[in-house]
């Protein structure tokens, strides 16, 4: 455990994020209040917001300059503003102490928040690294979505080494990331040239039903076993959704669909025929450039459903292996074989499927890098259209962050050294970068992206990351997103997470939408 003790409560999701960055194996405390804990913590460190002649703390924020050492040396950290000038004042700052041991003290002056939380993020980071002698890649940046930065920049016509200047002096990321992120976000402009943001919008559909629970997951899914005997209320109350949506934006432009879960492949050939036909009647696809269906597990796909698929002119499906090491699949829960994954596969390409793509996850339990070698030398050989690498993530709903005790001794390894070596794959086999994101509990700072051949990258991928565009979200656990003032406002209508709350609430979940879709309208 780490435990950071702050005198006023300000920026503690910040400074959760960046000390849980350096030490991804330990429980992080950020607290305002004074508790007791019966476990001795790793390292305390104390955050202090010294108030002297500036506004008050709940009218500005502290706006740090440099950072002051105790033996007296003074660390830069983006000491003056864009015009040059000393603004920070002495009278105010952020001191830090770890243990006891004062080792920065940071003058600020309550302006700007957004400079005084990158500040004082460059403060911290600072000392961390010093601490750990360490480094990491992103630096400070600790945010879901890096590449909205450099695409901003891009949009406003600024220059490519302006924005790396400004990334490396703002956040301390590395050379390497800041190039990555603006050759994401150069590609992801290119791609979305073609989305009509004011007039279009994208739809989700969830569901949210699988075949097993996996150990490492946390999304709203639900036991096949369970529920299959009454999947038709399910499919039930997601017609009424639809039916509401596609009259309320009859006059908009439906962009791209995508069919997610869950596993919507845990649905019967006749079922999925349903929803797709539904889907076609309801709605006009006339302008539709993407629909994608999650076909998932490989234990869950049938040339009955893939025919249903490419009936209904289904342009781009997953089929995800997570891994090839038939041993991790047995123990992360996924209920197919390596065989199944490979089968799978080729029975799509025989049915014509020409955009595949494949997830995997990258530090996975007991996996090694030779274990990632391996997956990856099998992929090269299916030849997949697109490759989504995702580090792994565990969240507090997860088996493995709830039952710790069980599984403590398992070994959980992720490294740059794989990351790269993923990425080094798929550039060979002829795919670039075209979206990234990160997650909250991301072990170690890393992230997630998708690499595509070209003409094969998934742009609802792009949009739901940049939130460029509306996405209205149906299903259970369904998040709508509603995108004003061209992205820098967005709303958010949720559904109800529990199944039997969503059929018993479903008139609820549309008159949500309703209320939410005339403020959009």
């Amino acid at each position: 455990m780490i435990l950071v003790t702050l005198n006023i409560a300000n920026f503690e999701y910040d400074i959760h994020s960046l000390v849980k960055a350096f030490f991804p194996k330990e429980d992080v405390i950020v607290s305002a209040e004074a508790k007791a804990f019966a476990e001795e913590p790793l390292f305390s460190m104390a955050i202090r917001y010294e108030l002297g002649t500036a506004a008050s703390l709940g009218d500005g924020r502290p706006d740090a300059a440099t950072v002051s050492r105790a033996d007296g040396r003074q660390t830069a950290a983006a000491a003056s503003q864009g015009d040059g000038e000393q603004t920070a004042q002495e009278s105010d700052a952020i001191s830090f102490a770890i243990d006891g041991q004062g080792l920065a003290r940071v003058p600020v002056n309550y302006a700007d928040r957004t400079q005084t939380k990158n500040r004082l993020k460059q403060a911290l980071y600072r000392l961390l690294s010093e601490y750990t002698h360490t480094t990491l890649p992103w630096g400070t940046l600790t945010g879901i979505r890096p590449t909205k930065i450099p695409m901003a920049f891009l949009e406003e016509g600024r220059e490519e080494d302006w924005i790396r200047e400004y990334m490396k002096n703002t956040y301390l990321a590395s050379q390497a990331k800041i190039d990555l992120s603006i050759e994401i976000a150069k590609r992801e402009m290119a791609l979305l040239e073609r989305v009509d943001y004011e007039k279009g919008y994208s739809l989700y559909i969830g569901i949210p039903f699988c075949p097993s629970t996996c150990l490492y997951c946390s999304f709203t899914s639900y036991p096949l076993g369970k529920w299959a005997p009454r999947m038709g209320e399910y499919l039930s109350a997601l017609e009424k959704e639809i039916d509401f949506t596609a009259q309320a934006l009859r006059e908009r432009k439906l962009n791209t669909v995508y069919i997610g879960g869950g596993t919507p492949t845990t649905l019967t050939a006749e079922q999925m025929d349903w929803l797709l036909d539904k889907v076609e009647r309801s709605f006009d696809l006339s302008h539709l450039l993407e629909f994608t269906v999650e076909a998932g597990r490989p234990d869950s796909i049938t040339k009955e459903k893939l025919a249903v698929l490419k009936k209904h002119k289904v342009s781009r499906i997953s089929i995800n292996p997570q891994t090839m090491k038939q041993a991790t699949l047995d123990l992360i829960g996924r209920r197919h074989s390596v065989e199944q994954t490979v089968e799978s596969f080729y029975l799509a390409r025989s049915l014509g499927f020409d955009n595949i793509n494949m997830d995997l996850i990258v530090g996975l339990p007991e996996e090694t890098i030779e274990d990632v070698r391996n997956t990856m030398e099998r992929l090269r050989e299916l030849n997949p259209d697109s490759v989504t690498v995702h580090s792994l993530a565990v969240k507090r709903a997860a088996r493995l962050q709830m039952f710790k005790e069980e599984y403590q001794d398992l070994t959980i390894t992720n490294t740059w050294e794989i990351i790269d070596l993923t990425a080094r794959y798929a550039r060979e086999m002829g795919m670039a970068p075209y979206y990234l994101y990160r997650q909250k509990n991301m072990a170690g700072n890393f992230e997630n992206v998708g690499y595509a051949r070209e003409g094969k990258a998934g742009l609802y991928n792009i949009l739901i990351m940049e939130e460029k565009q509306s996405i209205l979200a149906l299903g259970a656990g369904a998040t709508t997103k509603f995108v004003f003032d061209g992205g820098r406002r967005i709303e958010r209508t949720d559904n109800v997470k529990d199944i039997e709350n969503y059929l018993g609430r479903i008139d609820e979940m549309v008159e949500r939408k309703r209320e939410a879709i005339a403020k959009y309208l």
